[in-house]
């Protein structure tokens, strides 16, 4: 019982207005739909899949950090983002069903395909 307690306290406090103004943003909502699709994202394939310049992205990826939206880690030269896995259920929610309602439409499946199409990815000795 007492890690129920501790998750408690563990978890994001995030606000609906602070949720929905990251997500009215095209940047960071996209970024947020491919990071709910893949466990984990480097910088390097958001940029890639959205077409966007890497300053730009890693400026909205800080924006949803502070938020709690997302974390992140360091290895190497590459910095990987992922959904914080201590969300409240209701923002898992609302993820899930903004990705179910736009997730076939455009720029949303080809951000996918661009992703999935990526050289280079992870893994391999460079990010493109």
């Amino acid at each position: 019982m007492v890690y129920a307690v501790v998750r408690i306290f563990r978890r994001v406090n995030i606000v609906p207005q602070d949720l929905f103004a990251a997500l009215a943003h095209e940047t960071r909502l996209r970024s947020l739909l491919l990071l709910l699709l893949h466990e984990e994202l480097c910088v390097c394939e958001l940029t890639h899949a959205l077409g966007a310049a890497q300053p730009h992205i890693s400026r909205h990826l800080g924006h949803l950090r502070e938020l709690g939206l997302v974390v992140d880690r360091r290895a190497g030269l590459w910095i990987h983002y992922r959904i914080n896995p201590e969300l409240p259920d209701w923002v898992y929610a609302v993820l899930r069903a903004v990705a179910e309602g736009v997730g076939a439409q455009a720029p949303h499946r080809e951000d996918a395909v661009a992703l999935a199409l990526m050289p280079n990815r992870p893994g391999a000795p460079r990010c493109a």
